[in-house]
């Protein structure tokens, strides 16, 4: 198959699927695994897609959020093990801040021998926390339908009253020179107060929102610790700007 076509089939393949598999490709195209990272690599260089551990997936600024429901089914694998990386930094007597996400929601079945408290602005984080009797203070605000998710000013005034030993964030896009970014500037703000009243800060991330970029800033990556599944590349690559732990 001509390199012009094998291209159009790899675009063709990401327009239908969020992560393309590197296996997938191959089987698709007939061709090496080597003139594919090749193609990968060179349609990556003109903007097309980003590579991704054993994959690549679609280059786009993300502006609409999937729901919650939609989330709730993805990378279910990756997002356990990035919970339980999470977990095992909490500490009895901690007051703990679990910010809305799916993979934020994975902690908690960790949490039930632990002697903490949590303040979050999620209601599947409330009831779930609620079903393991884990003590929990849950923020007002504006409730968001897709995320179920309270957030904007009041939100935001509602939490200036605590201050947390350690907060664990979700996130849709981490970049090097970007930042942590979100879609929605009212989840935004909400995330970047969390940020602002932990002692420590941790943002968990399937390695499908390494090198994306969202609407809204958080924060430079300098003002949290990344916990995701990943390549020792990209490991590398973001260990420049900041901590990083590999939960593979």
């Amino acid at each position: 198959m001509l390199t012009k076509k094998r291209h159009q089939l790899i675009l063709e393949l990401l327009a239908r699927e969020e992560v393309v598999k590197m296996q997938t490709i191959v089987d698709q195209t007939g061709a090496s695994e080597s003139t594919i990272r090749r193609d990968l690599s060179q349609l990556e260089s003109a903007g097309h897609l980003r590579r991704v551990h054993g994959g690549a997936t679609a280059n786009h600024m993300q502006i609409d959020e999937p729901s919650y429901f939609e989330k709730s089914d993805r990378f279910v694998e990756e997002k356990d093990r990035i919970a339980k990386a999470a977990a095992d930094l909490i500490e009895d007597g901690m007051y703990v801040y679990l910010d809305a996400g799916t993979t934020t929601l994975a902690i908690v079945p960790y949490l039930e021998q632990k002697a903490i408290t949590v303040v979050t602005n999620s209601l599947p984080l409330a009831n779930t926390l609620l079903y393991h009797r884990i003590p929990t203070f849950v923020v007002g605000g504006q409730l968001k339908h897709s995320t179920q998710a309270l957030v904007g000013y009041n939100a935001r005034e509602g939490m200036l009253i605590y201050h947390f030993d350690v907060a664990f964030l979700g996130m849709n896009g981490v970049h090097p020179t970007q930042g942590f970014t979100t879609p929605d500037p009212e989840e935004a703000l909400v995330k970047k107060t969390a940020i602002e009243l932990a002692k420590k800060s941790y943002v968990l991330v399937d390695e499908t929102k390494l090198d994306d970029i969202s609407f809204s800033r958080v924060a430079s990556l300098r003002a949290a610790t990344i916990i995701t599944m990943t390549s020792s590349e990209q490991e590398a690559k973001y260990s420049q700007y900041t901590e990083v732990v590999n939960a593979k």
